[in-house]
């Protein structure tokens, strides 16, 4: 079955990772993460089968997360209200984030990829 790699094409970690599937041979469907933005309840199915904690799935270092004081509101917020938040805007999330339905990962580090999208 073919991973979800949700992504956003500007982003020099979204790249890298899409480069690391295509040279392993990854079969993948890609979701721009800002013009289809993952609905609340995806979001928080993510979360449920990522085994992270709902806080690793912001993009901290994003303007909007700064901009809209997201550090501030998700401080005291239920996983709910965290995917939420997520689901109004994709540059809020963190990316890349590949899925095949059972397994989850945020981010991209070469050998979680090796350890999740290679051992099958």
């Amino acid at each position: 079955m073919a991973l979800t790699f949700y992504w956003y094409p500007n982003c020099g970690t979204c790249k890298k990772a899409k480069k690391w599937l295509d040279e392993n041979q990854v079969d993948y469907n890609t979701v721009h993460i800002v013009e289809n933005t993952p609905s609340e309840q995806t979001i928080l199915d993510l979360m449920n089968k990522s085994d992270l904690p709902a806080k690793k799935f912001f993009n901290t270092s994003g303007k909007k997360y700064r901009e809209g004081n997201i550090k501030e509101k998700i401080a005291d917020a239920t996983d709910r209200e965290m995917a939420a938040i997520l689901a109004t805007d994709g540059m809020l999330i963190k990316r890349p984030i590949a899925t095949d339905g059972e397994k989850v990962t945020v981010g991209f580090k070469e050998e979680v990829y090796k350890e999740t999208w290679l051992s099958k």
